[in-house]
């Protein structure tokens, strides 16, 4: 065992018996899956399935004062993955993310509705060109970053993240982002969203992101619009984006999806050519069971005109 995992699981089990001192709740949960993925016959060899696991320890208590107090940790195939600590009251909630974090805006990158994966994922990936810009905006992740979530005003949730890099000079708030989600107790079903970061990529340089959205479930129907902005330290990483969904639910098991995303780069870049990724999607879900799958097409894929891909992604996974 190395000594990441050793210093990992030293610190997990001194926080469990910490917390359990103070009569609290703890719980295990996981899930395992087999997944055939063909992002594109014509990109990728190899053997197409591949196995995930992920098993996650939770731990909370409140304190004498009344301060809840929740402990996070995942292992992910076989290594300790993400991990957080949370403080919470009527104030709201406080989470430090010591590994594993994702930003108030990178929570909401696309939001639109699908039953499986984004349109412009399996393809695409993460959703990273192999030159330029991302397809999707780009909020702040990895290691280190506070994230405060408001509590409810009126159907109206606040959430912001801030990361201090501190690797490079003259480089001090590295990210910061918020997002605002409003929920109308007048209109049952309906969400707007908006959300906007900055992230300093070097000394004076910096790159901007926002995006917003509406979506709006009713019957067994959910419909999402969302529009993104990302100006970045280069004119030819700059980009816009669109996309829509719409999934509907068969009946409480079975839910089937399509969904549409748009990049268009900016004029400067070398990869002028839009972007337009479809995508149609399916899950079923059995008790602890869910299959799923998709099968999505990228045309001028990077901005190059003659980057068109199909790709699919089949998934088994089993949650307990």
């Amino acid at each position: 065992m190395n000594n990441l995992k050793k210093i990992g699981l030293s610190a997990l089990a001194g926080s469990l018996v910490s917390v359990s001192a103070h009569a609290a709740d703890f719980s295990v949960s996981g899930s395992a899956s087999i997944t055939m993925d063909r992002p594109s016959k014509e990109m990728v060899t190899g053997n197409d399935f591949s196995m995930g696991d992920s098993l996650n320890f939770n731990a909370s208590g409140e304190t004498d004062g009344g301060l809840g107090v929740a402990v996070f940790y995942e292992i992910d195939n076989g290594a300790l993955d993400d991990y957080d600590m949370t403080l919470s009251g009527d104030w709201g909630s406080l989470k430090f993310n010591g590994s594993g974090a994702s930003s108030a805006l990178s929570a909401i990158d696309d939001v639109t509705p699908n039953a499986y994966e984004e349109a412009w994922d399996i393809v695409d990936y993460d959703g990273t060109l192999t030159v330029g810009a991302p397809t999707v905006i780009s909020g702040g992740g990895g290691a280190n970053m506070f994230i405060y979530t408001s509590p409810d005003f009126g159907g109206a949730v606040l959430t912001a993240a801030y990361q201090n890099d501190g690797g490079a000079a003259a480089v001090e708030d590295s990210y910061h982002d918020f997002a605002i989600a409003f929920s109308p107790e007048q209109f049952e079903g309906l969400t707007l969203g908006y959300g906007a970061g900055t992230v300093q990529t070097g000394i004076n340089l910096e790159r901007d992101a926002s995006t917003m959205y509406v979506k709006y479930a009713v019957g067994g129907f959910t419909l999402g619009y969302q529009e993104s902005e990302s100006d970045h330290d280069t004119v030819s990483s700059s980009l816009d984006s669109s996309a829509y969904g719409i999934t509907y639910a068969v009946n409480d098991d079975l839910s089937i999806g399509y969904s549409y995303h748009k990049t268009e780069f900016d004029s400067g870049a070398t990869n002028s050519t839009d972007q337009e990724s479809t995508g149609v999607s399916a899950s079923y879900t059995m008790g602890g069971m869910t299959l799923a799958g998709a099968i999505n097409d990228v045309d001028s894929m990077d901005g190059v005109a003659t980057g068109d891909y199909e790709g699919y992604e089949f998934n088994l996974k089993f949650a307990f």
